[in-house]
């Protein structure tokens, strides 16, 4: 794969044209994305909305990261896919670190996450092996696991992912400035004002801004940073 792409346009990757094209050109399209309360993140949402079009006939596997258990984390992007023609070949679910660093709930000791992160890839690599042989996994396709990502959370939590928010907290006694959470953002939701990260509307709850910040400066759940974690830290 090209990467130059990735790099000249860091922020603005799911929405970007090189993508729109990548995605035209292709027949084959895996979809990697983390659960949020059982549900897809507003951004993956806007996405797939924005360009509806582009799913026609696709053949679509799609792949679901939780820390706990989402019930049809797959399942649900699945759904929306098919209403605009996509044909889902499979699922496939992956519990990983949780990445909710101002929340005590679902932390573990970097030993267990680490072992997360090993499971999780053999899981991956058996998965390509039973794709390639016609199998590929249904993991979160269909009505017994739409059932259980439904009662499971989605119904208690659905206001969750309906819309951006606007609850990030910025500590100005903390920050630095150093603009590492601006550059993280995929929503252009930070900026750097006054030599401190000030955020707006716009948070789609990645938490990579949380998760890299020097000073641990950056709250959106909690009041106060637990534990930080990114994918490097496991591997």
């Amino acid at each position: 794969m090209n990467k130059e792409p990735f790099k000249k346009y860091p922020n603005y990757i799911f929405f970007g044209e090189w993508l729109v094209s990548y995605i035209k050109n292709n027949e084959e399209i895996v979809f990697s994305y983390s659960v949020q309360y059982s549900n897809i993140p507003k951004m993956l949402k806007d996405f797939v909305d924005r360009y509806q079009h582009l799913w026609q006939g696709k053949k679509i596997f799609v792949i679901a990261t939780m820390g706990l258990f989402s019930g049809d984390g797959a399942g649900i992007l699945a759904r929306r896919l098919r209403k605009y023609g996509a044909q889902i070949t499979g699922g496939l679910h992956l519990k990983m670190p949780d990445s909710i660093a101002d929340v005590k709930a679902l932390k573990r000791p970097i030993e267990k996450n680490v072992e997360l992160v090993k499971v999780a890839e053999k899981k991956i690599n058996n998965a390509v092996r039973d794709m390639k042989n016609g199998k590929p996994p249904q993991e979160g396709i269909g009505l017994l696991y739409h059932f259980a990502g439904l009662f499971g959370q989605r119904l208690w939590f659905y206001n969750k992912t309906k819309k951006y928010t606007d609850k990030v907290n910025v500590d100005t006694q903390k920050c630095i400035g150093c603009g590492k959470c601006v550059e993280a953002c995929p929503m252009q939701n930070l900026n750097i004002e006054n030599n401190f990260a000030k955020a707006e509307d716009r948070c789609t709850m990645c938490y990579r801004c949380i998760n890299i910040c020097p000073k641990q400066a950056i709250t959106l759940l909690g009041k106060s940073v637990v534990e930080q974690g990114t994918i490097e830290k496991y591997l």
